[in-house]
């Protein structure tokens, strides 16, 4: 770790996210590029020459393990050569014919490296193969860890009842296991959609027409050609763009990874008023240090860096959808310094589902902690009376309990005196009698079980 790295993402938090440096890193964005290279190369080959065997049997296995193998030494030899070009497009082109030429049978052939192309053809398909590994490699993987963290929280704790609060007062009870479940259940659209999601990208040239292309070998269906190669590269083919891919979907990327943001924000703050009224319990962890100044401590720190976090990301995932998908006339280049810093989203994201995950495992709910509350509060009964009653007809019941316990503090015992003065049957006096706090969960257990269902199947589906 650097004790001197600007960011916390390269010093304090490193270990955490330095998955993400084999994707977001220049090293890897040169990587990317040696890729897509290569892949445009061999393609251009087989279009314009149509017999790659010419070149014999282990001429392209080769080509390809300059990308596979690519390393530190790689990567430095590209920035040697950039210093010189003040160019990295141009720096990743003369590194790869110098490699392309100790490979005899293909040596003659180097001008086709980078034939025909802008640097966007090349650094749009790089960053799309990026974001989509990262996605599926590290980002997909850590927030099933958080979903799995609040699955399990929900199962074990699915009919401990516990009270509601609507505008932060007393409300109908439900069981933590329920609010649990609930984060969950927003969560799986959203990570079905992302699971599903695709990049796009364009080779077309300098302006989008395939000028260049078309003028040296205008026999080549360059369309056809284009589209093959995005697939083979697993990205949806953006045919109509000007020099650059317009970054719409970097931009709806970086949405759906906001919203699933926004659920765990929301998922944060609860868990740390859940810590902070005594319903989850922290488990103490030997030599941690809670405050400098107040020993008893247990902080919920796992939570608060996670919502720290998590906004973090949310302010940078708004600003590259407002401004990636913006470019003066046919190209403006302020999109390049922007386009790397996505890493630097990503990696805030990444802290703040294995800050979440983190807490979720040093919690365990205080189930007398909650009972006591419920009891202390038996006006929530008021909804369940003034229901039955009107069930069975009884004349204004909601009214009647309102003036009985709107903005009072009741008793059970006051409730029960109540219940005892009403003109109803015995079985309707003994049921409405019968109610307490906790045992006024609805279906939530129900409710809770068809959720872990349908949680369990889709991590079920994504992990496997």
């Amino acid at each position: 770790m650097s004790l001197t790295a600007i960011s916390p993402l390269d010093g304090r938090y490193h270990p955490k996210v330095q998955a993400l440096g084999d994707y977001f890193s220049e090293f890897a964005l040169n990587r990317y590029r040696v890729m897509v290279e290569v892949e445009v190369f061999t393609a251009l080959l087989g279009a314009v020459h149509q017999d790659l065997n010419r070149f014999g049997p282990d001429a392209f296995a080769k080509l390809r393990k300059l990308y596979e193998d690519f390393d530190a030494v790689d990567a430095e030899e590209i920035k040697q050569i950039e210093r010189q070009t003040n160019h990295d497009m141009k720096a990743v082109e003369y590194y790869l014919k110098a490699r392309i030429r100790e490979i005899p049978s293909l040596a003659s052939e180097v001008e086709f490296v980078h034939f025909g192309l802008t640097s966007e053809d090349v650094s749009n398909l790089a960053y799309a193969c990026m974001l989509r590994d990262a996605t599926h490699d590290v980002m997909l993987p850590a927030i099933l860890d958080v979903v799995q963290g609040i699955r399990d929280l929900a199962s074990r704790n699915k009919a401990v009842p516990m009270l509601s609060r609507t505008h932060g007062q007393s409300a109908t009870p439900t069981t933590l296991g329920k609010e649990m479940a609930v984060f969950a259940h927003r969560l799986l659209p959203e990570l079905s959609a992302l699971h599903r999601f695709q990049m796009t990208g364009k080779l077309n040239g300098a302006t989008g027409t395939f000028g260049a292309l078309a003028t040296a070998y205008p026999d080549v269906d360059w369309i056809a050609f284009s589209e093959q190669l995005i697939r083979r590269l697993q990205l949806v083919p953006n045919m109509l763009t000007t020099q650059i891919e317009p970054h719409d979907r970097i931009a709806a990327l970086c949405d759906h990874f906001r919203r699933i943001n926004h659920v765990l924000l929301d998922f944060d703050q609860d868990m740390w008023r859940y810590v902070s009224d005594g319903y989850l319990k922290q488990r103490a962890i030997a030599g941690e240090i809670g405050s400098s100044a107040m020993p008893h401590k247990v902080n919920p720190i796992d939570f608060e860096n996670s919502e720290g976090n998590l906004g973090m990301a949310n302010a940078l995932f708004v600003f590259f959808g407002e401004k990636l998908t913006k470019s003066r006339l046919q190209r403006d280049l302020s999109d390049s310094t922007v386009l790397r810093n996505l890493g630097v989203a990503f990696g805030h994201a990444l802290l703040a589902y294995k800050s979440a995950a983190q807490g979720l495992r040093r919690v365990e709910a205080d189930v007398e902690r909650m009972r006591e509350d419920l009891d202390a509060h038996p006006e929530v009964l008021a909804e369940a009376y003034q229901t039955i009653l009107r069930a069975k007809g009884h004349a204004m019941p909601y009214e009647a309990l309102k003036e009985l316990t709107r903005g009072r503090q009741v008793t059970l015992e006051a409730l029960h005196d109540f219940v005892r003065g009403l003109d109803v049957d015995a079985e309707t006096r003994e049921r409405l009698l019968a109610l307490t706090p906790s045992g006024y969960i609805g279906l939530a257990v129900e409710l809770t079980e068809r959720a872990l269902t349908d949680t369990d199947e889709l991590l079920l589906h994504l992990r496997y």
